[in-house]
């Protein structure tokens, strides 16, 4: 791919130097959070946005040119390659374009034009586009014969001719296509006699937007309602000003022909370029939104994946409910299982007393250090009877999305073959609270429940770009090789699911890893592998200090000429801010000021890891939405970011959303420019739907300094309003842009526990 070089720096704006080291690294095997970490000075520090950016580009750079070939073999072969076609495809820089080139001469089916041309009527096409004040009906006549019946027969077969010419001219389909992106409109409406049936899709029974600025959400809302036959669909400008437009081209004046071109452009743009471009426009906005929701997809999900770990502690470990009872485990620091049982606290089968006599038992018994409760159903309520029992030990709700899904899956039955799958998603909530990350990456990503349409886009470019996020994740933070399970492993730059199996073979026949070196006697793992893995291998308590850093093996002797220019031992130099401040990394330029850099930074906090440690977290006492009231400022936390919004959980079943408009007291465009997943938020309650059960929320009115401005506003700086809880509120009314916020949670997501 190295010959795109100058192709991939003009288009992401990077420097040709910068796009051949990345290429040449690619080319040796490297990978890119290798390329990002550890070869900063070949590459002028790119991050990984910019190198992925790369890679992406050189694929694309690589199919266009292959197809360009193809194009320019298939119209040689066909004996009509000129200079001027030639130039075209030389001078195409997207598929729309060179395919517009290739369309004369792409083979089709058999169309209009060309029965009129076997019938003979390809002169008399000619004789219309000279526009000469032609007899035609006298030349018209001659074409007459047993398959061209009338004088009509024979001009229509001309015009169907000029239609296809001008379908296929790429000039005109160009114009078009800008015509398309300035003035193209989206819209939809309902399918007669299903407006009860498709009543999801009520916000696009009548709906028009201009195409280029429709968002993610909306587009995918409408493309799944047309799929699913309840919504038509089209893409369309103003026909008159597409008509003009080929007219602009074709009609030379008022000519005995003009009115056949005026047929014959009409003809090429209802029957043939409209519906066309109209495809090319919807696979675009399809393409476009896919991007869009795979990309919330993707930053949600390392949002997830990054959040706080407890750490290494004793937990006790519940998964609620309510008739089967609270499936309840004891694991050591290590996440190893102890012990399993099930309580019953709930409805008409508890056991207080049996289920009290039990917690307590185990928390005297295996010390425990923290509890941690599934927050899906009947979790609030088993987070109150824990907290009853005023143990002094934290306690935490976990989101448990996916929980199900690992503990019927065969990671869990591999993990835990002698137990059910309640006690295997007990231990999964408990692992999740201690490392999030190292639990996470057992579960498909896709079933984590934090995407917007995600069954709707292209599921192989959600994949990637989602185990291009947890790989991101695993090698950011760094992975204890003594500890770590194969399927985490197996996410670290250069391993791979067969190595890191054979990792945790070797592992368990050593007892543990005392060295980095010792990774290269694992089977299979081989020079190159080592090169891309040891540095996002840890080590703690090894026999080398540096191998529980994030610093390279490959590094070592850059760290040890460090600590000989400060005379002090490499041991000791570890963790040492004041004498690392001392370092001057223009000395050791030699080895790259970047490298340097990061060492010295690295040493200061070796091993330490990016995540912070979790904390507590209070909801309101509440428990179910017939308790929440319009006016209430209660506490949240998110646990999803759309494009329109984000959503709340604030305690009971059903999540709130606070729309994109609620979240700050300025302007924001996307909810991440605020918020991130797992992020600790006080809302107002705006609105209550208790039929249907959605919660509107908002994040900036519940800031006191919202309110006493607005209060100001309506009173001539007096604080009026008190929410009264006993007193049902009027909704507030408030600006949603192009979406009710009921319709929002009805048509895109309200996020139901399990």
């Amino acid at each position: 791919m190295i010959e795109f070089v100058n192709e991939i720096s003009s288009k992401l704006n990077i420097s040709t130097k910068q796009v051949e080291a990345v290429l040449n690294l690619f080319a040796e095997g490297a990978t890119i959070p290798f390329i990002a970490r550890y070869r900063k000075d070949v590459t002028g520090n790119l991050d990984e946005v910019q190198i992925l950016q790369i890679q992406d580009e050189a694929k694309f750079q690589k199919e266009f040119n292959e197809r360009k070939t193809f194009i320019e073999k298939t119209i040689t072969e066909q004996g009509k390659m000129t200079e001027a076609i030639q130039a075209k495809l030389d001078a195409a820089d997207t598929l729309a374009i060179l395919e517009d080139i290739y369309l004369p001469y792409k083979p089709k089916r058999r169309t209009k034009a060309q029965i009129a041309r076997e019938n003979g009527l390809e002169p008399l096409s000619a004789v219309l586009l000279a526009q000469e004040n032609s007899d035609l009906e006298t030349l018209a006549k001659a074409y007459i014969n047993d398959n061209v019946a009338s004088i009509e027969d024979a001009l229509q077969g001309a015009r169907d001719i000029i239609a296809e010419q001008i379908n296929e001219d790429d000039k005109v389909r160009a114009g078009l296509r800008k015509i398309f992106e300035k003035e193209g409109l989206l819209i939809s409406k309902v399918i007669s006699g299903k407006e009860e049936e498709a009543v999801k899709y009520k916000d696009y029974f009548d709906y028009t937007e201009p195409v280029t600025k429709v968002p993610s959400h909306r587009g995918l809302a409408v493309l799944r309602g047309f799929m699913e036959g309840f919504l038509r669909m089209s893409i369309e400008p103003s026909e008159q000003d597409a008509i003009d437009y080929i007219n602009d081209l074709y009609v030379k004046g008022k000519t005995a022909e003009a009115e056949h071109l005026l047929k014959a452009s009409k003809d090429a743009w209802r029957r043939l370029l409209q519906p066309s471009l109209e495809s090319e426009f919807r696979m675009d906005l399809k393409q476009r939104s896919d991007e869009e929701a795979i990309n919330v997809f993707a930053e949600n999900l390392r949002q997830l994946l990054l959040s706080s770990p407890l750490g290494s502690k004793r937990l006790l470990a519940i998964d609620p409910g309510y008739r089967t009872g609270c499936k309840t485990v004891v694991l050591d620091d290590k996440g190893g299982l102890k012990e399993t049982t099930v309580i019953y606290i709930h409805e008409q089968n508890y056991k207080l007393t049996e289920a009290e006599k039990t917690v307590r038992h185990f928390v005297a018994q295996y010390k425990i250090e923290a509890i941690a409760i599934g927050d899906g159903t009947a979790g609030r309520e088993t987070e109150k009877f824990i907290k009853g029992l005023n143990l002094g030990l934290p306690v935490f709700l976990v989101n448990e999305d996916g929980a199900s899904v690992y503990s019927a899956g065969e990671v869990a039955r591999e993990e835990f073959p002698n137990e059910d799958i309640t006690v295997r998603g007990a231990v999964s909530i408990g692992r999740r609270l201690m490392d999030p990350l190292a639990e996470l990456v057992k579960i498909d990503p896709k079933s984590i429940g934090v995407g917007q349409y995600q069954h709707d886009v292209n599921q192989t470019r959600l994949k990637d770009k989602l185990d291009q996020t947890v790989i991101s994740c695993v090698n950011t933070v760094g992975v204890n090789i003594n500890t770590a399970s194969k399927h985490l492993l197996a996410y670290v730059s250069g391993i791979g699911g067969t190595i890191a199996k054979n990792i945790v073979d070797y592992r368990n026949e050593i007892g543990k890893f005392t060295s980095r070196n010792q990774l290269k006697k694992v089977a299979r793992l081989g020079d190159k592998a080592f090169e891309q893995c040891a540095g996002f291998l840890r080590i703690p308590d090894g026999d080398n200090p540096l191998d529980g850093s994030a610093v390279h093996p490959e590094s070592y002797k850059v760290v040890e000429a460090i600590a000989a220019d400060l005379n002090v031992p490499v041991a000791t130099l570890i963790g040492n801010q004041e004498k690392l401040s001392e370092v001057d990394v223009r000395k050791f330029a030699a080895y790259g000021t970047h490298t340097v850099s990061d060492i010295v930074a690295e040493l200061k906090k070796p091993g330490l890891d990016p995540r912070e440690t979790a904390s507590n977290f209070e909801f309101a006492n509440i428990y179910s939405i017939e308790e929440v009231k319009v006016g209430d400022v209660l506490p949240g936390i998110v646990t999803n970011l759309t494009k329109f919004g984000a959503f709340i959980d604030i305690g009971v079943k059903q999540d709130g959303l606070v729309h994109v408009s609620e979240i700050a007291n300025k302007y924001i465009s996307d909810p991440s420019e605020a918020l991130k997943l797992n992020q600790q938020v006080k809302v107002l309650v705006l609105e209550v739907d208790y039929a249907r059960k959605r919660i509107a929320l908002s994040i900036k009115q519940a800031d006191p300094d919202f309110k006493n401005k607005q209060n100001a506003k309506f009173s001539g700086g007096q604080a009026t309003h008190k929410p009264n809880r006993d007193k049902p509120q009027k909704p507030q009314e408030k600006d949603l842009g192009n979406m009710n916020m009921g319709d929002a949670l009805a048509a895109l997501k309200n996020k139901f526990k399990k």
